[in-house]
């Protein structure tokens, strides 16, 4: 197979102004996006009142337009924004950073209008408003000292009023970047205007979960983060409604301070802070959500337990969370805080543990995840009666790892998965049911071998016979499994 061309500098440069140009030319007609990035060029070379000029008529464009983009133009429509972001960035930057930076804001402050003008539910015209921001925040180191101590205003006076979120997202990337005294100045002026729009809030009807004066509240606390301020951030931490806090993010920065007291009330104050989530391993076992998935909140409160001296406390706390969650995380941090040669004695605590757990899809989730497939197949062949095939999504990865050594325990899963989808007449997975009926026939021998004297163990060849007996009317999956 002949290799592509590559393209690069020297060999486009090779081809001659001439060749290039006509390259550029063709292209400049297929595509509008491309003409808009060879046209502000040309401009550039007047300077950056002309690059301006052809942004600014796009941006007023933008501005006043009012009409539904049609599904089948949203991608020329996507491509129309990122064209003028990156004339924005790279041709006005490089002329005049300042100016470039005003336009970026005023691009950015269209989404509004444009989210309800397109259906965005793929959010890639949301990603060119996100590369607009990261350009801006790119901008903001070039900027002269003047320029930078005036972004601030140039920020709100652009952003302010929106309730989008974009306004803390452009303080995000631009705070690091000022100067000292325009941080301070700037948290000022959004005390006053925290003040303000609470007090609107307060008077207002229906209360929106995210509004404006949270908005200033995010902004302040970037700027702390940004002076190094963190009494100030944590006082502004505290004013939030309790489930909004960020408990776990406040006692990790407390943490890294040293002031471990505060620290350890910050990460024990209740809050339902976060969505809650459900693995398949916890939808499996019937468990109820987590808002605390990967026991962070536990293992970072043992962290400060043991800077504050009371690591048997933390060790305690450690091994209660494995022993309830099963997590391996939690476990080998656990295990990072033994004294040397204790690990081995804890190992096997805590696989007894998991093996007579009665979460057994969390149990077989650790092992395989540790990994002990040796112990995972143990599990799998001592609750061979519990597996549910309707765990689609878990069963078939385990069993396929077990199968090359532990392969009665791949057939256990194996069969599990066959029979539910034909006992409900799963049709579309006729295809995946006959793969493993395919796999079962590969595991026969080791498997009906390492069953041994199992009483209740039905070989394959007596399995198969109950298949065609109990589905063999079922006429699209045996027609999959002659054709394999």
């Amino acid at each position: 197979m002949a290799r592509k061309p590559a393209l690069s500098i020297e060999a486009l440069t090779a081809l001659g102004a001439e060749k290039l140009a006509r390259l550029v030319l063709d292209e400049a007609e297929r595509s509008a996006a491309f003409r808009k990035l060879v046209s502000a060029a040309l401009a550039g070379q007047k300077g950056p009142d002309a690059i301006a000029r052809i942004v600014d008529r796009r941006l007023g464009a933008l501005e006043k337009a009012r009409g539904f983009i049609d599904w089948d133009k949203a991608r020329a429509f996507r491509d129309d924004l990122a064209a003028t972001v990156t004339v924005i960035a790279n041709e006005l930057g490089d002329a005049s950073p300042a100016m470039a930076f005003d336009r970026l804001l005023r691009f950015i402050a269209t989404h509004e209008s444009v989210f309800e003008r397109v259906d965005d539910s793929s959010g890639r015209i949301q990603d060119v408003y996100h590369q607009a921001i990261a350009a801006a925040g790119a901008l903001t180191p070039r900027l002269a000292q003047a320029d930078a101590t005036e972004l601030p205003a140039r920020v709100m006076a652009a952003l302010g009023n929106s309730s989008h979120g974009y306004v803390v997202e452009v303080a995000q990337v631009v705070a690091d970047h000022l100067p000292k005294e325009a941080l301070r100045t700037w948290d000022a002026d959004l005390a006053a205007r925290q003040r303000g729009e609470e007090a609107k809030d307060a008077k207002a009807a229906h209360r929106h979960f995210y509004s404006n004066a949270s908005q200033v509240r995010e902004i302040r606390q970037i700027i702390a983060d940004s002076l190094g301020d963190l009494d100030g951030l944590i006082a502004l931490e505290a004013k939030k409604h309790p489930n909004l806090q960020d408990t776990i993010g406040m006692a990790t920065r407390l943490l890294e301070a040293g002031r471990t007291k505060e620290a350890l009330d910050w990460i024990r104050r209740p809050t339902s802070r976060g969505l809650p989530y459900l693995s398949a391993e916890d939808l499996a076992d019937g468990l109820t959500p987590d808002t605390d998935p990967f026991s962070q909140r536990t293992g970072l409160e043992a962290k400060i337990l043991e800077a504050l001296g009371r690591k048997d406390v933390a060790q305690a706390l450690r091994w209660s969370a494995f022993e309830a969650t099963l997590h391996a995380g939690i476990l080998r941090e656990y295990l990072a805080a033994l004294p040397d040669f204790e690990d081995f004695a804890t190992l096997d605590r805590a696989f007894a543990h998991a093996l007579a757990s009665g979460h057994i899809y969390n149990a077989l989730a650790f092992l395989v995840e540790w990994p002990r497939l040796d112990l995972a197949a143990r599990l799998v062949v001592e609750r061979r009666g519990k597996w549910d095939g309707r765990q689609y999504y878990m069963l078939p990865p385990v069993a396929d790892a077990l199968a090359a050594d532990h392969p009665l325990a791949a057939t256990i899963l194996y069969r599990a998965l066959l029979d539910d989808i034909l006992a409900r007449a799963r049709s579309k997975a006729y295809p995946h049911a006959a793969r493993y009926l395919g796999k079962l026939d590969e595991l026969a021998a080791g498997a009906d071998a390492e069953a041994g004297m199992l009483k209740d163990w039905g070989r394959n060849g007596d399995y198969r016979v109950g298949l065609e007996k109990a589905h063999g009317r079922k006429s699209g999956f045996w027609s999959l499994v002659k054709s394999r």
